[in-house]
């Protein structure tokens, strides 16, 4: 959701002629009214605004919309309203949000309880990672909503230990990634047990011919609502490519870290190992940067999420585990270090910036081999992504000196610190030196008769010339201004793709 006001078309179908939309006009309670306004919301986006009334109604949706438009409110809001009247019983919950990840799920849980706080509704999160007991405590007291990753779900039940029959209402959330990751059939096992007369929503930020067929085989006459072409990019993200050769990437990315203005910023790789390797070496470059993966239990994943939302770190390294819903505020860029190998997660990835309306840059470092990938990206969005060069750079590359001179300032500020050097004082001489230095007749004679063999004619009596130094890189220049770039132009400004 966000602040600025939603338009809406009046009856008289004229297009120039609009009015503004609030949560009000929508027909959700005043129970739930008021917690959206504590919340600081007043005006629905547009997905909100065409999904609620809808699903009030208890119709099947469809909804496709880019992510960081206020999908998951489109459904959580009216849910909780649906949800008020009723009954819950022990193992049977009376509704079912079925997501992809942990985060997503434990993102959906917060939305819940922050609109639900005037609400006497009972949650459940089922994810794995933690304690089944817990789970099952909750679940045996009953739950008006059961938040769940399909793997969690399918053991409790392949246990006896939860019921389907009774829910009214099912909600799958990122449907495409449940593609991607391979539960499609566990969807479909899991919709085979709930009742046939209930409610079904499905969102989605792409919709593939799989998923379409699963919408076909679950959803009943559903209203369609796309706010935006499928698979299309957040018109408020600038997108660029960056072509490097494999082996500059990690520099590049430290130059544009440093160089182009970032607050907070997530980076994609395909890898874990790639993750863990980035974020150590980001942390030995002297960023404040984390990581989140696969490989780490859900405490340590939700420890990191929550020190990069605190601000304790401003650059979290993530795999596509991190790529879909996470809603965190105020992140400026995304950068794929890796071109991702499916080209619904690049719409997902630069998605992480650029939400509610703010404005975002995402990078992506092209290497000889991600060339087949990033044509994928482009046919897939329909659109070219522009090469970063020259004009998009944010700080200002000064021209640098002639090779051999230095600049002005800099050689007279030398002269000048040298004539203002003060003589050094003359060290006393301890009296174990004096000892030394006093030498007996014979000695001095014969070093009189050594001098005079070694003494150099007078042709090479002149004192031998300095060796010349070195000319200064030619990248040389005067102190740049706070916040200019004061070192060489970056190689991959010049290098093209092949």
């Amino acid at each position: 959701m966000n602040r600025r006001p939603t338009r809406r078309r009046l009856a008289c179908h004229n297009p120039d002629i609009y009015t503004l939309m609030t949560f009000a006009d929508l027909g959700l309670s005043d129970k739930l009214l008021k917690a959206v306004s504590d919340a600081g919301y007043t005006e629905p986006t547009s997905i909100q605004a065409e999904a609620i009334p809808p699903v009030l109604m208890m119709k099947d949706i469809i909804g496709i919309a880019q992510t960081g438009t206020g999908k998951t409110a489109s459904f959580v809001l009216p849910m909780i309203d649906v949800l008020s009247s009723g009954r819950r019983r022990a193992r049977m919950p009376r509704s079912l949000i079925l997501e992809p990840t942990r985060e997503l799920a434990a993102q959906v849980a917060e939305n819940f309880e922050k609109y639900g706080a005037n609400h006497d509704l009972k949650m459940a999160l089922l994810i794995g990672g933690v304690q089944m007991g817990d789970q099952v405590k909750a679940l045996d007291e009953g739950v008006d909503v059961l938040i769940a990753t399909p793997g969690r779900l399918m053991d409790l039940f392949e246990r006896g230990k939860i019921m389907l029959n009774g829910c009214e209402l099912l909600v799958i959330d990122e449907a495409d990634r449940m593609l991607d990751m391979g539960f499609i059939p566990d969807i479909e096992f899991i919709c085979s047990k709930l009742p046939e007369t209930r409610q079904t929503m499905l969102f989605s930020a792409t919709m593939p011919p799989p998923i379409e067929k699963l919408a076909k085989k679950f959803l009943s006459n559903p209203k369609r609502i796309e706010t935006a072409r499928a698979a299309s990019t957040n018109k408020d993200i600038t997108a660029f490519k960056v072509p490097v050769k494999a082996r500059q990437k990690r520099d590049t990315l430290t130059w544009l870290l440093r160089n182009d203005l970032v607050e907070t910023a997530i980076i994609f790789a395909n890898r874990k190992t790639t993750v863990r390797d980035l974020n150590k070496s980001l942390s030995k470059a002297g960023f404040s940067s984390g990581e989140i993966h696969g490989d780490m239990d859900q405490s340590s994943r939700l420890s990191e999420l929550e020190r990069f939302k605190s601000g304790d770190i401003n650059i979290l390294v993530a795999s596509d585990v991190a790529a879909r819903g996470l809603d965190v505020k105020g992140v400026s860029h995304v950068f794929n270090y890796d071109t991702p190998w499916h080209p619904d997660d690049y719409v997902h990835r630069i998605g992480r910036t650029g939400r509610a309306g703010a404005k975002g840059r995402a990078f992506t470092l092209v290497a000889d081999e991600d060339a087949e990938a990033i044509t994928n990206v482009e046919k897939l969005t329909g659109s070219k992504i522009n090469v970063f060069g020259k004009s998009d750079v944010r700080v200002e590359m000064k021209e640098a000196p002639e090779k051999g001179r230095k600049p002005a300032k800099e050689a007279s500020s030398e002269t000048s610190d040298e004539s203002e050097k003060p003589a050094r004082k003359p060290r006393r001489k301890s009296a174990d030196q004096d000892a030394k230095e006093t030498v007996r007749p014979e000695e001095a004679k014969r070093g009189q008769k050594r001098d005079a063999r070694e003494a150099p004619s007078d042709e090479g009596a002149s004192e031998k010339p300095k060796r010349s130094q070195k000319p200064h890189n030619s990248d040389d220049t005067d102190p740049a201004k706070a916040g200019e770039w004061n070192g060489p132009k970056p190689g991959f400004l010049d290098v093209g793709l092949g």
